[in-house]
């Protein structure tokens, strides 16, 4: 059965390759590809480049600021080091929430929806639910909406309401339902959606990484460290700038940015690592490719911050599996119920530098087992994280809210 899906999200792909929210563009292209028609909800923002229908998906960027400086709701701009709101959000929040109500209303009722799906329960979740309250609804959580919820009391109070609404709620990795249900969703229409990979942009490439090495000027003699996310708290790459002290040959290159940039440059130096570790700032979805095949070992030092903050599953742990290049990594959030230490990956504790060192430094003298983690790692995501797969349960979770939408009518 053909359904028309509206997806209202904070979050998408900006343009072909972007590094913001690129989760999303997989999750509603292989929907779409199973033959639904997907419309997506999403402000507006200044670096917006897609067309009106692209890949059969049907976009409406809505606009809500009168003003340049507030253009931060969505796209990783409304949180400050991913923990607590910026004042600008708060500012934009009326604004953006008014205007995407009735931008999903209007695209619900105009097209003819069968089913409202937000992403991220706060705010997606919410604008989804009062934008249609006739239609079923799915709720998408991802992490950060979560987190927000469990800490600031009205936001948590519209995420209960919310829930309660949901025919049905996913979750990428068991330690989110959990929190999620914490908050009001119910167990029985609560189900883990792992994230799926692309294996073909993420995968083994000898001439890209000939040439991406050469590219960086890193010799075959030294020890190439990848590492890519937000420069954020929960990501624990200040560990892994104070882990390649111990390991004199390697040469670490973070793609990504973030507020704590400064501070991470700041620690490399003090750890006198400073000429051996590179911030490329964002890249695209493609440059990272090329980093993860050019590299010989790919750090996830994924932690639970100080303020509890935590991914569900880090985008950055399934491309790495995808790459075929040995992972280092910890079980933070999701991390664990897909890798498997000595299998598929090194799994270290948390904040456990010279954990991550003796990880290193093993891969680095190991060839064999390099080779195993990296085979084993492509072959799992290939077997079990389609998004092929993904889409199938997304379908699941539309049925089960059509089911529930239909016994209550």
């Amino acid at each position: 059965m053909s359904l028309v899906v509206v997806m209202v999200t904070t979050s998408y792909p900006r343009f072909p390759g972007d590094s913001v929210g690129t989760f999303m563009e997989p999750i509603a292209k292989s929907v779409a590809a199973r033959g639904h028609r997907v419309h997506i909800v999403a402000p507006w923002h200044p670096l917006v480049r897609r067309p009106r229908i692209e890949h059969g998906l049907h976009f409406h960027f809505y606009k809500y600021a009168p003003l340049p400086f507030l253009n931060v709701f969505g796209y990783a701009a409304s949180m400050r080091a991913d923990v607590a709101l910026k004042g600008a959000a708060y500012a934009a929040a009326p604004l953006a929430l008014a205007r995407g109500w009735w931008t999903a209303r209007t695209i619900a009722r105009r097209y003819g929806a069968s089913v409202m799906h937000g992403h991220w329960v706060v705010p997606g979740g919410v604008t989804a639910a009062m934008a249609a309250p006739g239609l079923p609804l799915v709720i998408s959580v991802h992490g950060s909406d979560v987190y927000v919820a469990e800490r600031i009391a009205p936001v948590r109070l519209a995420a209960r309401r919310a829930f309660r609404r949901a025919g049905s709620v996913t979750a990428c990795s068991a330690d989110l339902a959990t929190r999620a249900i914490r908050l009001g969703a119910d167990p029985e229409r609560t189900m883990v959606v792992p994230y799926g990979v692309d294996t073909g942009r993420f995968a083994p490439d000898r001439d890209v990484r000939a040439e991406r090495r050469a590219q960086l000027g890193v010799s075959a003699s030294k020890l190439l460290v990848a590492a890519a996310g937000r420069l954020v708290s929960k990501k624990g790459f200040e560990y892994l700038i104070d882990a390649l002290a111990r390991v004199p040959d390697a040469v670490l290159v973070l793609a990504g940015d973030g507020s704590l940039r400064e501070e991470l440059q700041q620690r490399a130096a003090s750890s006198r690592v400073r000429e051996r570790v590179r911030f490329l700032g964002d890249r695209t979805q493609d440059d990272v490719a090329a980093l993860f095949s050019a590299a010989d070992v790919i750090v996830a030092p994924s932690i639970r911050d100080d303020a509890g903050n935590v991914d569900g599953l880090p985008n950055v742990v399934m491309e790495a599996l995808a790459s075929g290049t040995p992972l280092v990594t910890t079980s933070a959030g999701g991390i664990g119920a897909v890798v498997e230490d000595t299998v598929t990956a090194l799994v270290v504790s948390e904040r456990d530098i010279e954990g991550i060192a003796s990880a290193l430094t093993r891969i680095r003298s190991d060839a064999a087992l390099a080779t195993r983690l990296g085979a084993a790692a492509r072959d799992l995501v290939a077997q079990k994280f389609g998004w092929d797969r993904t889409a199938e349960q997304f379908e699941s979770a539309y049925r089960a809210a059509l089911a529930l939408h239909g016994r209550h009518r």
